[in-house]
């Protein structure tokens, strides 16, 4: 996949364009059914499959005190993209110029003039343009005077609800990672750097890496089964711990994974978490003896949840 950060609205020459239009914050269920259908008409009709994405996030732009955390960096979710077959990720910076345009505007300049959309993928729910004033409807009214066809997808449901990157932030916020994954078709993920920690871990016996995430967005303080990526590329069951260390005095949030059957030196190294299922909320012991022996019970737990994961890596 090609990606391509849209410094000015001009031509990009992609033939035959099929485009499919969103933050796609997550790549959630509701974003891979957007995507399916602009790759099935891609193929169709002989062109390529396009998403067109914004970075940063609008609201960041237009409500920057209520953005909500990303789900997903912009590498993250181009990765994600490309294991779905689209064959150009367009990335227009979103600015106040870019808020300002009305939907006419967007559509004519954006997706016709740069993009040269001929057809064009979006949610019901769709809404775009200066102060999202335009919608789907309009959207294929548009199309019909700028020479483009609309395709506007209902919602994908999940436990009766539609799927959407604000319910998989609320799940992850009370640390249903089990839910994140029903409504993502997979595991949340976090990359992170493993950075120098205070030795704690290793002096009682469970030694741990030390994280410093890429994502903003975590599961609520607590301790889960995971599964870390290494750099070989090897995956490792882990027990990773969020949470303000309240047994040792508390401070801020830290992110410690204990690695099972795995040794080595991961110091600088990133690594991929992957979260399948909580262990329990984050609780204060009576000293690092009472510690130790709930950590011994933690991985029990961990590694059952693993063994019970339908998508268990070896």
């Amino acid at each position: 996949m090609d990606r391509v950060r849209i410094e000015r609205l001009s031509p990009l020459g992609w033939p035959v364009p099929a485009v499919t239009v969103g933050n796609f914050d997550g790549v959630h269920l509701g974003h891979q059914a957007l995507v399916a259908s602009a790759v099935r008409q891609a193929r169709a009709g002989g062109g390529v499959s396009v998403v067109l994405t914004f970075d940063p996030h609008p609201a960041r732009v237009v409500r920057p005190g209520h953005a909500p955390a990303p789900l997903t960096t912009l590498d993250q979710k181009a990765e994600l993209l490309g294991g779905l077959g689209v064959d150009r990720l367009a990335v227009l910076p979103f600015d106040a110029a870019v808020a300002g345009l009305g939907p006419e505007a967007f559509a004519r300049e954006v997706l016709v003039e740069t993009l040269g959309a001929r057809h064009v993928v979006v949610g019901e729910s769709f809404r775009f343009g200066r102060g999202r004033e335009g919608d789907a409807l309009g959207l294929r009214a548009l199309g019909g005077r700028l020479g483009f066809e609309v395709d506007a997808i209902p919602p994908v449901v999940a436990a009766g609800e539609p799927v959407s990157s604000s319910r998989v932030r609320r799940a992850l916020a009370r640390g249903d990672v089990r839910e994140a994954r029903l409504l993502l078709g997979r595991p949340y993920f976090v990359d992170a750097i493993v950075v120098r920690g205070d030795g704690r871990g290793r002096r009682i016996g469970v030694p741990t890496a030390n994280l410093a995430p890429e994502n903003e967005m975590a599961p609520a303080r607590g301790v889960y089964a995971a599964r870390c990526r290494v750099p070989d590329g090897r995956w490792a069951g882990a027990v990773v711990n969020l949470g303000h260390r309240p047994t040792f005095g508390g401070g801020p949030v830290t992110v410690e994974a204990h690695l099972l059957d795995f040794e080595g030196d991961l110091y600088g190294a990133r690594v991929r978490l992957e979260f399948h299922g909580r262990v329990r909320g984050e609780q204060r012991f009576d000293g690092a003896e009472a510690l130790v022996a709930r950590i011994h019970q933690d991985v029990a737990e961990a590694r059952a949840l693993l063994s019970a994961s339908a998508d268990e890596r070896i």
